[in-house]
Order: C-alpha cells, then structure tokens, then sequence
C-alpha cells in the first residue's frame, strides 16, 4: 500500500476548533501532519500563519496544504499568492473533487463557519485521495502559473 501523502495545516483563530478536528482525523488515518499554526482561538492575523504552511507545499515540503478561517475566503487568496500553489476555496463535497480533479489543486481552504465538521471532514478526505484528470484540464492548469 502506498504511505498517505503528508499535509500542511494552519488557520487563524475562527478556523482553530476545525484545524484541530482535522489534524486529529488525520492522524488517525495515517496522515503525517505539519501544524503551522496558530495554537489557540485567541483573535490573530491569518497571512502570519497561512503563508507559511503554503511556502511548506511550495517548497515540496509537504504534498499539500489545508487553511482554515471563519469564511475561508482571506486564507485561500494569501495561499494563492504563493507561487505554485492552486489553493480551491471548499465549501462542499463537489468543489473538493473538482479542485483536485479539474485544477490540480495542493492546497484546500475550508471556513469554519460554512460547513459542518462532518462535511469538513469529509471534504478533506475527497480532497485528499481525488486525482488530478488531466486531459483537457491539463492545459488550463499549465496556463494558471506565471511564466
């Protein structure tokens, strides 16, 4: 069998509780998880934490990178501006397959306050185990990156 690919994560403070949750699941299921922050539910900034675990992916550090906020919207443009990195806004069990499936997504943005933590859950691990279709989306994808 072959080992899970190892995941980056990180979130501000209204994404703390999920990151969490999230970290928990999986490990439990095999995962190596690199915690970028932050630690607490206590008010923080986003970029300090997000750009980081974005750079790990960047870098090949780490096969691919979850941020977690409250709406997941300021968390996915700060890992965007990252070369390298295509972070999907996921707000649901099809925008997770699609983001890996049609984008080649490394990096999934979930906010805390649009999804249950079993939807977010389940988002991560379609997120996580899809496969990028290549095809006709492969020239898409080639075209995102700045040359």
């Amino acid at each position: 069998m072959e080992p899970k690919p190892s995941v980056a994560i990180s979130s501000d403070h209204a994404g703390f509780a999920y990151k969490t949750a999230i970290i928990e699941h999986l490990r439990k299921h095999g995962y190596t998880v690199k915690d970028f922050g932050t630690h607490s539910a206590e008010s923080c900034d986003y970029p300090v934490f997000i750009r980081p675990c974005a750079e790990a992916v960047a870098r090949g550090e780490q096969r691919f990178g979850i941020v977690l906020g409250g709406s997941g919207n300021g968390e996915a443009i700060v890992a965007n501006k990252v070369r390298g990195i295509r972070c999907a806004l996921v707000f649901s069990e099809d925008t997770a397959r699609w983001g890996r499936g049609h984008n080649d997504a490394n990096c999934m943005a979930i906010g805390e306050r649009t999804l249950t933590i079993e939807q977010a859950l389940r988002c991560v691990d379609i997120f996580l185990t899809a496969a990028f279709e290549g095809g006709r989306h492969q020239k898409r994808v080639a075209q995102i990156e700045p040359s």
